[in-house]
């Protein structure tokens, strides 16, 4: 049985319905930041001054490749795709809360926010994650945003097109 989510939308009134998707957003983004730490990693060794033993840094204009990667492969493809490479191995989106495509402007908000998330183990995005109607994380409530499956998109748009 396919179980399938399906978003509503009619011009006076905006209704999604949503599903948490805890344990797969959780992988997903282990998924997203250790392709991003480990990369983040291998840069300043490579890049970087060695300031002790086993350990380097990298400062000044050496330093920003670091932000426009986070820039380009969480923003960027967001805002592009809807989701990241963990995101979409669990074919899992980022749309408005409308069911419309993200803006740049938004997914940097969204991005804006993983720190406070993932601040003591990811312990304030799971509880807003379970605690919220839509089961978004703080950066979704900033940018008014959730997080579905692909699937559920999809079926959205075959329900309207009958």
């Amino acid at each position: 049985m396919v179980n399938l989510l399906i978003i509503y939308m009619d011009m006076d009134h905006d209704f999604v319905a949503t599903k948490p998707y805890l344990k797969l957003r959780i992988f997903a983004t282990l998924i997203d930041y250790g392709i991003y730490i480990t990369l983040f990693c291998f840069y300043i060794t490579l890049v970087g001054k060695e300031t002790g033993p086993g350990t380097s840094t990298v400062t000044g204009l050496p330093a920003l490749p670091l932000f426009l990667f986070w820039l380009v492969y969480f923003v960027g493809l967001e805002a592009i795709y809807g989701a990241t490479p963990g995101h979409d191995v669990f074919k899992l989106k980022v749309t408005k809360v409308t069911g419309s495509k993200i803006s740049f402007a938004d997914a940097f908000k969204r991005r804006l926010c993983d720190p406070l998330d993932i601040f003591i183990w990811g312990l304030p995005a799971i509880i807003c994650i379970l605690k919220t109607d839509k089961h978004q994380r703080i950066g979704d409530l900033f940018a008014d945003t959730i997080v579905v499956k692909r699937d559920a998109i999809i079926a959205d748009k075959l329900v309207n097109t009958l």
